[in-house]
């Protein structure tokens, strides 16, 4: 069965339009519809000396593989012209358009899944539009009211509690309320879109060795442990807090099936250095299926070819699993 995946490059003047040209030119066995500026892909195919093929999207018409070097597009214009390696504000609202009219692709059922590039938060910002990341901001648009950002690789799960804010707003972030909705979430999902008759998630703690029984920080006691405790009482396999610093040793690892960090780096540091450039970043809780790329825009490689299609290649290839796996889940 081919699958239509709606894919939003993401900043035009970074590394997303080429990666997806590059990707194509062996061919597709699902239909991958760009949602992007059609001269801007062209341009970057011949600055990279790569055949491209735009295919007019037909939603009415079953979808169809692609043949090496073919995309299909649904054209949307830049607000300026986009250089390789080149920032413009004016292209802001270009980004989160096209990254609307995919999303909308996909609640329509035009397209079974998003796959969303790298995009340039500070510009978005620079441009007068409060932007804080896709995670958020596909929460916002499709009225979600909590969403939890996941990065996979074939060895790692990592689920975050807090995700884009600054560190010293973490501690206040976490409440028992918004813990316990993160891991309603983080165990429904990877039940039902991953398959896990039982997963086994560990739980980062918040403060250095854990808080150090109330030495080094309360919020282990007073916020963590009583979640953990109403989950633990319901039957789920859920273990925490732990210490961050040994958590992610194989010792722990062996048998879970996803770490939950409290916040961005603290999890996702881990698994970038293990798994960076093959890694995918799962939104889990919206009503479409979303991933995406685990690396920024990359803009010192915009326009060379020399950035690594991995990660591009593995959200595409989870995309597809979770979309074609139905009700079951990921196989």
């Amino acid at each position: 069965m081919c699958l239509r995946l709606a894919v939003s490059p993401g900043e035009p003047g970074g590394v997303g339009p080429e990666l997806l040209v590059q990707y194509i030119q062996r061919g597709c066995h699902q239909e991958l519809v760009a949602f992007a500026d059609p001269d801007l892909l062209l341009e970057r195919a011949h600055q990279l000396g790569l055949p491209l093929r735009l295919r007019t999207f037909d939603k009415s018409r079953p979808a169809t593989p692609l043949s090496p070097g073919e995309i299909s597009i649904v054209p949307i214009s830049l607000g300026a012209p986009a250089p390789a390696g080149e920032l413009d504000v004016s292209n802001a609202p270009y980004v989160l358009e096209c990254l609307d009219a995919a999303l909308e692709a996909c609640q329509t059922n035009a397209c079974d899944a998003l796959v969303t590039g790298p995009i340039q938060k500070s510009i978005i910002n620079d441009a007068g539009i409060s932007f804080s990341g896709h995670t958020e901001y596909l929460a916002e648009k499709t009225k979600t009211p909590s969403v939890v950002m996941m990065l996979a690789t074939d060895e790692m799960r990592v689920a975050l509690a807090t995700t884009h804010i600054p560190l010293r707003n973490v501690a206040d972030a976490i409440t028992r309320d918004s813990l316990q909705s993160v891991i309603e979430i983080l165990h429904r999902d990877l039940t039902a879109k991953f398959s896990m008759q039982r997963p086994k998630i560990l739980v980062c703690g918040l403060n250095p060795h854990a808080g150090e029984g109330g030495h080094l920080g309360r919020e282990e006691i007073e916020t963590i442990s009583p979640v953990i405790d109403h989950f633990q009482k319901q039957g789920l396999d859920i273990v925490g807090p732990l210490p961050a610093d040994t958590l992610f040793t194989p010792k722990h690892l062996v048998g879970a099936d996803a770490v939950l960090a409290m916040y961005h780096d603290q999890g996702l540091t881990v698994l970038k250095h293990t798994g960076f450039g093959r890694a995918t970043n799962i939104t889990l809780g919206l009503p479409i299926i979303r991933t995406s790329v685990d690396h920024g825009t990359a803009l010192d490689l915009a326009g060379t070819g020399k950035a690594n299609q991995g990660s591009l290649e593995a959200a595409i290839r989870m995309a597809t699993q979770m979309a074609s796996s139905g009700p079951g889940g990921v196989n």
